[in-house]
């Protein structure tokens, strides 16, 4: 990729369709039952160029940030498949009003909730044994690192059998083409985009992965306390493992040695699991979703 490219625009799959951030603009483009392509567009809000100048700060906001686009986006898309509507004759209680108008905040609170307890805690939970193995703190956090990358590629492989994920990871595959077609500076066709390959290195499943690893790094520094106190460095280390994270997945996208190359190796290859060849449909929708929000000054867009 050395003669490509470098952009800062990327996205994420939603239910038949795809989600594209670009500099400016938010474009989420889904393939409706009727079969034509429903784009929605919209101006980025928030302090973006100014947070973006704070290493780690940026990787903490951008975090957080992509969880509330993603399920905003996830949440849209689903309107075009659900079988049943609300009435609208029907009256609704307090708590459902409450809902229905805070929906977005309850549920980026439920993934950040299942995401920490599934991935963070359960993993310092089940080696809470590990003392009777080693008395080493950096080798008993190496045993829960390794239970933490177990469960999570336990997990993905499990959601990747179901044949609704599939489709999804199919438009995870377009999503990565089609930047890739970008960034090689092609026109944004069918045929141009087949041609790309699915695995990217800026993807968000690589990103999941080196937070394993540089949790693994970050919780090491610390020796092996009472589970009460691991679980609460844990959580309070979460938004600067993060951070750092970010830093490492946004170095790797723009470096072409082998050492990024390596880093980049395992989260490469577990998006052989969470992406899949899409169909000419599939990339149709990529493409409409990537053209939204293509800047018109191609100077402000500088990974």
């Amino acid at each position: 990729m050395s003669n490509c490219k470098r952009t800062s625009i990327g996205g994420q799959a939603v239910i038949e369709g795809v989600m594209m951030k670009g500099v400016e603009d938010l474009a989420t483009a889904v393939r409706k039952p009727d079969g034509e392509i429903e784009i929605k567009k919209e101006k980025l809000k928030g302090n973006r160029k100014k947070i973006g100048k704070i290493p780690v700060l940026r990787g903490i906001y951008a975090f957080v940030d992509s969880m509330v686009l993603g399920v905003s986006c996830l949440m849209y898309s689903a309107e075009f498949f659900e079988e049943e509507e609300v009435k609208p004759d029907k009256k609704l209680s307090k708590l459902d009003k409450f809902m229905n108008d805070n929906v977005i905040t309850i549920a980026v609170i439920i993934s950040i909730l299942f995401s920490t307890g599934f991935f963070i805690l359960l993993p310092t939970v089940a080696v809470n044994f590990a003392h009777r193995i080693s008395s080493n703190p950096f080798v008993l956090n190496i045993i829960e690192g390794v239970v933490r990358i177990a469960i999570f590629l336990i997990y993905i492989l499990a959601v990747s059998k179901l044949e609704d994920i599939r489709r999804v990871f199919q438009y995870h595959g377009a999503e990565h083409k089609t930047i890739f077609c970008y960034e090689s500076g092609e026109e944004l066709t069918v045929e141009n985009v087949k041609k790309h390959g699915r695995l990217h290195p800026r993807c968000g499943t690589s990103f999941l992965f080196i937070v394993m690893i540089v949790s693994i790094l970050m919780f090491s520094l610390f020796r092996w306390p009472t589970l009460l106190v691991r679980l609460a460095t844990r959580i309070l280390l979460l938004p600067i493992v993060a951070g750092l994270s970010y830093e490492v997945i946004k170095w790797a996208g723009r470096s072409d040695s082998a050492f990024s190359k390596f880093v980049s190796a395992p989260g490469m290859w577990l998006q052989k699991i969470t992406t899949a060849e899409p169909d000419e449909k599939q990339i149709e929708v990529a493409i409409a979703a990537l053209k939204a929000v293509l800047p018109a000054d191609k100077e402000a867009d500088n990974w």
